[in-house]
C-alpha cells in the first residue's frame, strides 16, 4: 500500500488517520523538491517520531516507490494538500497502472490557509506560478491566469517557485505585469501561513519593497471586493 499523506501546513499538520499510517509503514519518504519547508525536517521526525528519507524528484517520478509499495506499507509526505501538484497526481496513476493499493490522507493546503486573508474563497479564479528568472529567460506566461481571472473579476493567487526572494518576485511581478498591460493596485502578500510566523501583508508595491518577508510566501492579486473582503483587509 501506498499512503499519500498531507503534512498540512506546519510539522503538527499531519492528521490522526496519517500518524496511523506512517506507524504501519515500513518506509516514510518526502518529497522536498516542490517546495520551502517553513519548517526543519528534524521537526517533522519529532512529530510523527520516524526517520523520514527525503525523495529526490527523479525518483518521485519514477515508479520506484509505487514498485516499493507492492510488496509493503510505504508513505510519502507532500507538503500541504497531498494532491496539489501533477506530480503527485501522476503517481495515483502510476499506481493504477501497476494494481498498487493507494490510500490518500488529507491534510490543510496554502488554499486553505489564505481564507485569513478574509478574500471569499469561491472569488478566487485559476492559480498560476511565478517561475524564477534566469538571465535569458524570462517567462512571464503566468500573468494571463491573473489576466483571464480579472475578465470575472476573480482573484489570483500566484505561487512563487523555490528559491525567488521576495523582492526579485516583486519585479518580476512589475515587469510581467507591464508585459501583459496588466495594472497592479494593492497587492496581497501571505508569508508562512499555517505556522506561528505567519503573517499577512496588503499594501502597495512600493510600500512592500521595505518588507521582511520569509519564504515560503505567496501573492494574491485582489479584484473588486465584497464590502466585507474590503473591511478586513482594511484591518490588516
Amino acid at each position: 500500500m501506498l499512503y499519500i499523506i498531507g503534512t498540512g501546513l506546519n510539522e503538527k499538520g499531519i492528521s490522526l488517520e496519517g500518524k496511523e499510517a506512517i506507524k504501519n509503514s515500513k518506509e516514510i519518504y518526502l518529497e522536498s523538491y516542490t517546495v520551502e519547508f517553513p519548517y526543519i525536517l528534524k521537526n517533522l521526525e519529532k512529530s510523527v517520531g520516524r526517520k523520514i528519507i527525503p525523495l529526490e524528484r527523479e525518483k518521485t517520478e519514477s515508479e520506484f516507490i509505487v514498485q516499493k509499495a507492492k510488496k509493503e506499507n510505504i508513505v510519502l509526505l507532500v507538503y500541504g494538500c497531498p494532491l496539489f501538484a501533477t506530480t503527485h497526481i501522476s503517481l495515483v496513476q502510476d499506481c493504477k497502472k501497476n494494481k498498487t493499493k493507494y490510500h490518500i490522507i488529507y491534510s490543510a493546503s496554502i488554499f486553505d490557509a489564505i481564507g485569513e486573508t478574509g478574500l471569499q474563497l469561491y472569488k478566487f479564479g485559476k492559480i498560476s506560478s511565478m517561475p524564477q528568472w534566469q538571465k535569458n529567460f524570462t517567462p512571464d506566461s503566468f500573468m494571463d491566469f491573473v489576466k483571464e481571472n480579472q475578465s470575472i473579476n476573480a482573484h489570483s493567487l500566484i505561487l512563487i517557485d523555490i528559491g525567488l526572494k521576495f523582492n526579485d518576485a516583486l519585479e518580476q511581478l512589475k515587469k510581467a505585469s507591464k508585459n501583459k498591460k496588466i495594472k497592479l493596485d494593492k497587492i496581497i502578500v501571505c508569508s508562512k501561513l499555517g505556522t506561528s510566523k505567519g503573517k499577512i501583508f496588503y499594501d502597495s508595491i512600493s510600500k512592500l519593497k521595505n518588507k521582511k518577508i520569509a519564504n515560503p510566501f505567496c501573492i494574491i492579486l485582489p479584484e473588486k471586493l465584497h464590502f466585507l473582503e474590503e473591511e478586513f483587509l482594511k484591518k490588516l
